[in-house]
């Protein structure tokens, strides 16, 4: 094997590390982002946890946060705007890249 071919290999494992690191804070997001709004709605234990699913589910199925944020504006009603929603969302998500990197 060559130095670059070496190279390239390790460019190639630092990639898809970062990408599982990437999917694994994006589903935590949409986790905690699902129990922030199951509390909104009065949710509180499985239920809570099974709305959580429900959103996480929601954005695997159509990868991008277009149709998470359109159901949840559907299910919320006027206990958050869309605004509210993407604010959450982005607070969210530099809690979950934070304890993703801390977890390995």
């Amino acid at each position: 094997m060559t130095t670059f071919d070496k190279r390239e290999e390790g460019f190639e494992k630092k990639f898809a590390h970062d990408e599982e690191l990437k999917f694994k804070a994006f589903a935590r997001r949409n986790k905690m982002l699902g129990l922030w709004a199951a509390g909104l709605l009065g949710k509180s234990g499985p239920d809570a946890e099974a709305y959580a699913r429900e959103i996480v589910i929601t954005d695997l199925a159509e990868h991008g946060d277009d149709e998470m944020i359109a159901k949840l504006k559907a299910d919320l009603g006027t206990k958050a705007t869309e605004q509210q929603i993407r604010k959450q969302m982005s607070e969210l998500l530099t809690q979950a890249v934070a304890q993703v990197q801390k977890s390995g």
